[in-house]
C-alpha cells in the first residue's frame, strides 16, 4: 500500500492558488479517472483509495490547512500502518519555475510550512516528494504570493503541468523513484 499526500488549503478561496498545487494534482486525478474524495473527519483530510497497477492506493488532502498538514499524514500512517517509504507528498515549490518538476528522496522543509509539519509529525525527512514549481516570485512576501491565484496567462501552463505532474506520479508508482527522477527532474 502506497501514500500519495496532496498539500493544500481547504474552501474554495484557497482552490486555485498557488499553495494548493497539490490539491490541484489529486483533483485532477480524481476527474481524469472517475474517482472521488470523501471527508474523514477522524483522520483530518479528505480521502479515496484506489487501485494502481494491482496495488492499493491511498490519496489525502489534508483539511487541517497547510501549516497542519502532518496531523492528517500521521492519523492515516498510523490508522492504516504505512511506513513513511511508501509516501509520496506532492506540494508547490516557490524556488522552482512553473511548469517544472523535481522529485526529492528526502530533504529539509525549504521554508515550506506544509512540509516541516509533515516532517515534524513523520518523525523523518527521509521520505520522497514531488515538488512542483510555481516560481519566479515577484518582489512581494512569499506568504501573499503563494495564496495568489494563477494568472489567466499562467493557466495554459499550468494545465499542461498537472497532466505531467500526473504522468510523474504515475511513474512514480510504476516505476519507482529513480526512474521518476530520471524521467521528470
Amino acid at each position: 500500500m502506497k501514500l500519495i499526500v496532496a498539500l493544500g488549503n481547504v474552501g474554495d478561496k484557497y482552490s486555485f492558488t498557488r499553495h494548493n498545487m497539490g490539491f490541484m494534482v489529486a483533483d485532477y486525478w480524481a476527474v481524469n479517472e472517475g474517482f472521488s474524495f470523501r471527508e474523514e473527519s477522524k483522520l483530518k483530510c479528505l480521502f479515496t483509495k484506489i487501485k494502481f497497477n494491482n496495488e492499493d492506493i491511498i490519496i489525502i488532502k489534508p483539511t487541517t490547512y497547510m501549516n497542519l498538514s502532518g496531523e492528517a499524514v500521521s492519523l492515516v500512517m498510523n490508522y492504516y500502518k504505512i511506513d513513511v517509504k511508501d509516501m509520496l507528498v506532492i506540494y508547490d515549490d516557490l524556488s522552482i519555475e512553473l511548469g517544472r518538476l523535481r522529485f526529492r528522496a528526502s530533504g529539509s522543509d525549504g521554508g515550506h510550512n506544509g512540509i516541516k509539519s509533515v516532517i515534524q509529525h513523520a518523525g523523518t525527512n527521509k521520505f520522497a516528494r514531488l515538488k512542483i514549481g510555481i516560481g519566479p516570485q515577484p518582489p512581494i512576501p512569499s506568504e501573499s504570493f503563494v495564496l495568489q491565484n494563477f494568472s489567466k496567462e499562467q493557466e495554459p501552463v499550468l494545465k499542461d503541468t498537472l497532466k505531467t505532474a500526473l504522468d510523474a506520479v504515475k511513474c512514480y508508482l510504476t516505476d519507482g523513484l529513480d526512474r521518476a527522477q530520471n524521467k521528470f527532474n
